[in-house]
């Protein structure tokens, strides 16, 4: 127990962190609060790829995960205005046969992990693998081609969702005249 790192206790924590919140997105009764956990779940998992040495996927994983999805569950959930009242009661059956299929999982997954040796995490290779610096030299050198590829297209895909969105103005006159 005194042998242990900063970094093991840092990823002991994490990982303890990461499953009670989420065990608290499962069991939360109210669904605002159960993104909320969820958005607590995904900074604990960010902390770990901080620990593994790869900040571009930590920061990847924060703008991406908790930021961007977890706004559009939040926004769906708020547009779906759900009430205890209007949403339909799981029968008792169901609920019965969902911890059935839960447990066996469980059951499984002891049995698997049952037999496997401790695992250990061997680094090879430098420890500066998952640096933003070294993937920028990659991405910049090797492949730029492909990259600045997608950036075209990524382009192309906000004019046409531009002139997609954009309404006639000359239409929109005309029948107002006419009207």
């Amino acid at each position: 127990m005194l042998g242990y790192t900063i970094t093991q206790w840092l990823f002991g924590i994490l990982s303890f962190l990461a499953i009670m919140f989420a065990l608290m997105v499962v069991f939360t009764r109210n669904p605002v609060n159960s993104v909320l956990y969820l958005v607590l779940t995904f900074f604990c998992i960010a902390g770990h790829y901080l620990l593994l040495n790869a900040q571009f996927l930590a920061i990847v994983h924060i703008v991406v995960y908790a930021g961007a999805i977890m706004v559009l569950f939040l926004f769906i959930i708020m547009l779906m205005n759900l009430d205890a009242d209007t949403e339909p009661q799981k029968h008792i059956g169901t609920r019965f046969i969902a911890g059935i299929v839960g447990g066996v999982l469980l059951f499984v997954m002891v049995g698997a992990l049952r037999g496997a040796e401790q695992i250990q995490l061997v680094q090879t290779g430098s420890s500066q693998i998952g640096l933003v610096k070294n993937l920028g030299k990659v991405l910049f050198s090797e492949f730029l081609f492909p990259f600045e590829i997608a950036s075209i297209l990524l382009l192309a895909a906000l004019v046409g969702a531009i002139m997609i969105g954009k309404r006639d103005t000359n239409i929109n006159s005309k029948e107002t005249t006419n009207s």
